[in-house]
């Protein structure tokens, strides 16, 4: 018998607040740390302070994930 818990389920993350932080802060990659995609906001992170190549690409790359991301890292859907 295993003494570790069950895995909880998060409770559903804001789709508003995902758009917003995407509108306002995606070229940091804020809102990717929200959703759980890290592996994205270190990218991103990554781009704008190695070559400053983040400012032509993440606000283009932020406006895409705003429209087309729908649940988070774990595959719970946004409310």
């Amino acid at each position: 018998m295993s003494d570790t818990p069950p895995p909880v389920a998060s409770a559903p993350k804001s789709r508003i607040t995902y758009i917003l932080l995407a509108w306002f802060l995606g070229v940091f990659g804020v809102h990717n740390f929200y959703s759980g995609h890290k592996k994205n906001g270190y990218i991103k992170l990554g781009l704008l302070v190695a070559c400053g190549l983040g400012l032509l690409v993440s606000p283009i790359w932020s406006i895409v994930e705003m429209i087309t991301v729908k649940e988070d890292s774990e595959g719970v859907k946004f409310n």
